[in-house]
């Protein structure tokens, strides 16, 4: 919006610092924050009185989170106004990849709402089927993959080699779609403990900055010998308000939780960071660098189907992260060294744009 006007009016004086991506990225992940931090203690406030009894918390779960029974969830709105005013405040509202991420991140977010607000009146921790909550995530996502692939093609780039890529063709949209609803399901599996979640989606929106303002401007993506995406680099800024959104609300969400993230966020950042990387074209350096997520979701789908096979279990619990406090693990020890993990992974994923 302040893009808009700024070009308008011809860019005067101060407002000629709107031009840059490095500015507008540095605002959005201010205003994104700030809004947050603002919004945060209220909107705990009022979801505490309107939820009662908070999210419903497991029995069969580790013992330690019984005590965290009253916490609110839906948490993920914080997240979504922050990141939408500073996104829409800042962005190139004529460039439609700002409108496919936008899209995706508010059609999962919306699909993640009526999740937690059926779990929360039902008071029951199973929430909307699972069938249909699929069934309307890949229309969304089905309508985002169209969006971009119209700019993009169906090109699938290897990391690790100077633009070599393969064209699946109608596969791709495929490809796409499963990525995208399965990031979303991935970051909402990882959601299982006090800041869990947060950091690494953080992490990976930081990694995906930079690669988005690379892929966006032709004489780096020249250079690195990376896929060049004509108008990729505004997502740049969608990245950093992902990153300000996050880090106000990893503010209210550190250990103890005052509020749960829930659906709302998780599958809506899951969802945002499969979109950035399809618009990227790196969506299989998206593996690297959301790793930790695609551990978590391949510990539940192992455990499953292991289960059903053998009626014995590979961990002690699914998420991966459950095996870990039934080990023994304090839950702040968990989620520290996952959060080392989740740095890792980002400047992996970084390092591919080098090793080429």
């Amino acid at each position: 919006m302040l893009y808009l006007l700024a070009e308008w009016l011809g860019f005067p004086g101060p407002l000629n610092l709107v031009r840059y991506l490095s500015f507008r990225s540095g605002a959005a992940i201010a205003t994104a924050m700030l809004i947050g931090l603002v919004i945060g203690p209220r909107l705990i406030l009022m979801l505490r009185v309107r939820q009662g009894k908070g999210q419903p918390i497991r029995e069969d779960g580790p013992q330690t989170h019984l005590a965290k029974r009253g916490t609110p969830t839906m948490g993920g709105l914080m997240i979504l106004v922050s990141l939408f005013t500073s996104a829409l405040l800042w962005m190139d509202l004529t460039n439609s990849f700002v409108w496919a991420c936008l899209f995706v991140t508010f059609g999962f977010g919306v699909i993640g709402f009526m999740d937690d607000y059926d779990k929360v009146t039902k008071r029951s921790h199973k929430g909307v089927s699972g069938r249909t909550r699929l069934l309307l995530e890949f229309i969304v996502a089905a309508i985002v993959v169209f969006l971009i692939t119209d700019r993009v093609g169906t090109d699938l780039y290897l990391p690790f080699f100077n633009e070599v890529s393969i064209d699946l063709g109608p596969l791709y949209y495929v490809f796409a779609m499963v990525l995208i609803v399965g990031f979303g399901n991935a970051v909402n599996l990882t959601d299982g403990l006090d800041g869990l979640a947060t950091f690494p989606v953080i992490m990976a929106a930081l990694a995906f900055l930079v690669i988005v303002y690379l892929t966006g401007n032709a004489k780096f993506a020249d250079y690195l010998g990376i896929a060049h995406i004509p108008g990729a680099g505004e997502l740049a800024i969608f990245c950093a308000a992902i990153m300000g959104a996050g880090l106000a609300f990893l503010w209210f969400n550190a250990p103890p939780a005052a509020i749960f993230m829930g659906d709302t966020g998780s599958l809506a950042l899951g969802g945002a960071l499969g979109a950035i990387a399809v618009t990227a074209q790196h969506e299989l350096v998206l593996f690297v660098v959301g790793g930790l997520f695609v551990v978590e979701a391949a510990s539940v789908i192992i455990q499953v189907a292991w289960y059903k096979r053998t009626g014995k279990r590979v961990f002690r619990m699914a998420p991966i992260h459950h095996h870990f406090e039934q080990l023994g693990w304090p839950e702040s020890q968990v989620v520290i060294r996952f959060w080392i993990i989740s740095i890792v992974l980002a400047l992996a994923g970084l390092a591919t744009l080098k090793l080429r």
